[in-house]
């Protein structure tokens, strides 16, 4: 088996799993099936090629919440092109400044190539939504012959330097992780429509995944490599 890792952080997210006519709202941790459509449009797989997404849909999937980012919503608006009319008001939620690491498990070959298309996509990455750009490259490597809770306990945090400083006197930092259920699992665990079966535009479809909660514990968070800002020490000390 190998691992594959992404840093998903950017000022805005949008993991909707749910949308309901004007109102579209956001998970609080990325979903499989958007980081599996991220995968899809790097690779230049088609909306429509079922055959080539079900090899992606089979990989194991989690996701480890570094930095929870905060909610917030915005009200759109929008005119007709040709009427001029105004359209419904629409109210959309976003996640903003949050950092995560999702995993995705499986077949070496396939990870490998992801990876590689990750380095070089045929259609660039979004959080969520094309609106939401990432803020740094998402790829944070592959890992071969590791399992992955094994690895998302050995990434580094990823968490921004502010949020860093919140905890800077603590030694190691306990973070979840939402996986998928093991077999034997489903009674603790929680369901999610995320599990993509066609990405078609005329009729995408979705099925049920379940996800359990678990937990790393990364070592060394300490501010150490991120000094705190202190603009007055550029300025010339007066003698006493």
């Amino acid at each position: 088996m190998s691992v594959l890792t992404l840093r998903l952080a950017g000022p805005l997210q949008s993991w909707g799993a749910t949308a309901r006519f004007t109102r579209r709202t956001t998970e609080s941790a990325p979903t499989k099936s958007a980081v599996l459509g991220m995968l899809a449009a790097a690779a230049g797989i088609e909306r429509g090629d079922d055959t080539s997404l079900e090899p992606l849909a089979a990989l194991r999937f989690a996701v480890r919440i570094d930095q929870p980012g905060t909610r917030v919503r915005d009200f759109q608006t929008a005119h007709h092109s040709v009427s001029g009319k105004s359209m419904p008001l629409s109210e959309r939620f976003y996640l903003a400044d949050a950092v995560f690491v999702a995993a995705l498990e499986g077949d070496p070959t396939l990870l490998a190539g992801l990876h590689a298309a990750l380095r070089n996509p045929v259609y660039a990455p979004f959080l969520g939504r094309r609106s939401c750009p990432p803020a740094q490259p998402v790829d944070l490597g592959l890992h071969n012959g590791a399992s992955m809770m094994d690895v998302l306990g050995e990434v580094p945090w990823q968490a921004s330097a502010w949020y860093r400083r919140q905890h800077h006197d603590q030694t190691d930092i306990e973070l979840t992780v939402l996986r998928e259920a093991r077999d034997g699992e489903e009674e603790y665990a929680d369901t999610l429509r995320d599990q993509p079966v066609s990405f078609a535009a005329e009729h995408r479809r979705h099925a049920l995944r379940t996800v359990v909660s678990d937990t790393v514990r990364i070592t060394g968070p300490s501010t150490r490599h991120h000094p705190r800002h202190e603009p007055f020490d550029a300025l010339p000390k007066e003698s006493a």
